[in-house]
């Protein structure tokens, strides 16, 4: 099988390609920048906009999974661009070279469109991917963790600290990289009981994660005892207004993100659960957040 990926030089990319790394599958990823050479890895230089650098990207491609998106800007603007937008160019680019197969990333963000701009653009992405008539999967990751992660960076520094900001109230799920990585590799084939199909895969927890409980848990992987400190949404926002302000574009909290971080509710929908002969977890999430913060430290990050 060829494969053709999206987004294989971020986060969630670089675990699949680890994973494929030595198989002698034949793959073909897109990136702004070609890195480094990866064994087996053929490099197409371009984006979510060029739309002759996505042909050649799932030429002969039987399998696309799409991963490259937008998480975070200060301009609701930019998520359609790159979310809405860049998925339909994926989508007609598979159709038109014949590929039978699409794997779409999107998020838990998603099940709730009216929280954020960031959520509406996945929800919008996933109806065109509905409506391409590829064979299709989406999946909808909550937090992702891991090796190489800079989202959850932040909350690891400060919880060595000793106290950690956290959102009042509400449980989310969360999934290591590699375990998502391999659900991804997983669904390539499709198939009964995939084909079609929204999923909310998680690290096993029945109910997800307190986010103090969370915060305890990254207090104990860098070697500290932490106190939550709970922020209700308007301090939230208040924190996400002065980050724009101080940070700019760079800004890690945004508005947006204040908005889907005070919902109640991260927890992965069990209906939408993987079935377990498919793919199940491998990682616990407490043995997951102790690599992550080693990984950190070597890296120099922590």
């Amino acid at each position: 099988m060829t494969l053709a990926l999206t987004g294989g030089t971020g986060f969630v990319g670089q675990a699949v390609l680890d994973l494929l790394e030595g198989k002698g599958e034949r793959v073909r990823v897109l990136a702004r920048k070609v890195p480094q050479s990866r064994r087996g890895v053929r490099w197409v230089e371009g984006t979510l906009n060029e739309s002759f650098k996505l042909a050649h990207l799932v030429s002969d491609a039987e399998c696309v999974i799409h991963i490259a998106g937008l998480t975070r800007s200060t301009n609701p603007d930019h998520f359609e661009i790159v979310n809405v937008t860049g998925t339909l160019n994926v989508v007609e680019a598979a159709v038109r070279a014949g590929a039978k197969r699409l794997v779409f990333v999107s998020s838990l963000a998603a099940r709730e469109p009216d929280l954020s701009a960031y959520g509406l653009s996945k929800r919008r992405a996933e109806t065109i991917v509905a409506a391409s008539g590829l064979d299709w999967t989406i999946v909808r990751p909550p937090g992702v963790y891991g090796p190489r992660d800079t989202d959850y960076l932040e909350m690891f520094r400060a919880a060595r600290k000793g106290v950690l900001p956290v959102p009042a109230g509400g449980r989310s799920s969360m999934i290591h990289v590699r375990d998502l990585a391999r659900l991804l590799l997983a669904l390539r084939e499709g198939g009964e009981g995939i084909t079609h199909e929204i999923f909310e895969p998680d690290d096993g927890r029945t109910g997800g994660w307190t986010h103090g409980d969370l915060a305890r848990s990254i207090g104990s992987a860098v070697g500290t005892k932490v106190y939550p400190v709970p922020l209700p949404g308007f301090a939230l926002h208040a924190a996400a207004m002065a980050d724009e302000k101080i940070r700019g574009r760079n800004a890690r909290l945004t508005r947006d993100r204040a908005g889907y971080l005070a919902h109640s509710d991260w927890t992965v929908a069990p209906e939408r659960a993987v079935p377990r002969d498919i793919w199940q977890p491998q990682i616990l999430t407490r043995e997951g957040l102790r690599e992550t913060a080693q990984w950190y430290r070597e890296a120099g990050m922590l």
